[in-house]
C-alpha cells in the first residue's frame, strides 16, 4: 500500500508528509503500529495494513483545520488515511459532509473516492499509541512534524481540536512560535472558543468523536454536525468573529 498524495498539496507539504511516513524514530511506537498491522483484527483478517506513520489529509489551502489525536489501531492504522475505516470517521465524515466540507459521507479507504474541500485534518502523533496513550517522549518528538505541518497551512481560520489533547498540543505550537505567552487562560471544553492571539484562528474544542464518546452519548450525531455548521459560519463571516473577544 502507498500513500496516495494529494495534487493539491504543494511540494513543501508533500516532502514533509513524505518524511513523516517514513519515520522509525520511536521505538515502542514503530514496534506496536507494525505488531498491530501484523496480528490484525479478526475483522480485518484479509486486509493488507498500513502499520506505518499516517499523514495528513485534506485541503491545503482550508480555512478549517482539524487536529485529532493519534492514528486508530484498526482504522487509520489500517488504511493509512486519517480517521478512515473506523467509527470515529464514521462520525466525523459524516459530520463534514452535512456541513459541506467532504464531498461524501463515509471514508472506507484511501481509494474510496473522499475529498475534503475548505478542511485539512492532522495529529499531533502519527503512530498508533498503546492503549491510545502516547508516552511524552513520543508527543515531543512527533511535535516538530505537526508544528511544521501547521506552519505550512497559511489560509487557517478555524482550528477545531477534536479532544483535550488535541486542544493542548495546539497551545503549545502557539506557545512555542511566541504567539501565546501561557496555555492556562485556555480551557477546553466541547463548543468553547477563543481568539487566541490578534489575527490568529479561532480556536474551537470538541468532543473526540471516538466509540466512547459517541456510544455513551458525550458527543452526538447532532452536536457534531452543528459544531461544524457553525465554523462554516465563522468562516463566513471571520472578520466580525475574529475581533470578538475569547470566551
Amino acid at each position: 500500500m502507498k500513500i496516495l498524495i494529494d495534487p493539491r498539496w504543494p511540494a513543501p507539504l508533500q516532502s514533509l508528509e513524505k518524511q513523516v511516513v517514513r519515520c522509525g524514530k520511536c521505538s515502542r511506537l514503530k514496534g506496536w503500529r507494525e505488531e498491530v498491522a501484523r496480528v490484525k483484527r479478526r475483522a480485518y483478517a484479509g486486509c493488507e495494513y498500513w502499520g506505518r506513520p499516517v499523514p495528513s489529509f485534506g485541503d491545503p489551502s482550508a480555512q478549517l483545520l482539524i487536529v485529532g489525536l493519534a492514528p486508530g489501531a484498526h482504522g487509520a492504522n489500517r488504511t493509512g488515511r486519517m480517521f478512515t475505516g473506523d467509527r470515529s470517521g464514521d462520525f466525523l465524515y459524516r459530520a463534514l459532509f452535512e456541513s459541506g466540507f467532504a464531498n461524501q459521507p463515509t471514508s472506507t479507504s484511501q481509494e474510496d473516492g473522499l475529498t475534503l474541500t475548505g478542511a485539512f485534518i492532522t495529529a499531533p502523533v502519527r503512530c498508533v499509541p498503546p492503549d491510545n496513550q502516547p508516552a511524552r517522549d513520543e508527543v515531543v518528538t512527533c511535535r516538530d512534524y505537526f508544528q511544521q505541518t501547521l506552519k505550512l497551512l497559511k489560509n487557517v481560520r478555524v482550528v477545531v481540536a477534536l479532544g483535550g489533547f488535541g486542544f493542548a498540543e495546539y497551545l503549545t505550537y502557539l506557545k512555542d512560535a511566541g504567539l501565546i505567552q501561557s496555555r492556562a487562560p485556555f480551557r477546553f471544553g466541547h463548543g468553547v472558543s477563543y481568539t487566541t492571539h490578534k489575527d490568529g484562528p479561532i480556536l474551537i474544542g470538541c468532543f473526540h468523536p471516538s466509540q466512547q464518546n459517541t456510544s455513551t452519548g458525550k458527543l452526538t450525531a447532532e452536536m457534531l454536525r452543528e459544531l461544524f455548521e457553525r465554523v462554516r459560519e465563522i468562516i463566513q463571516n471571520y472578520p466580525a468573529e475574529a475581533a470578538r473577544r475569547p470566551r
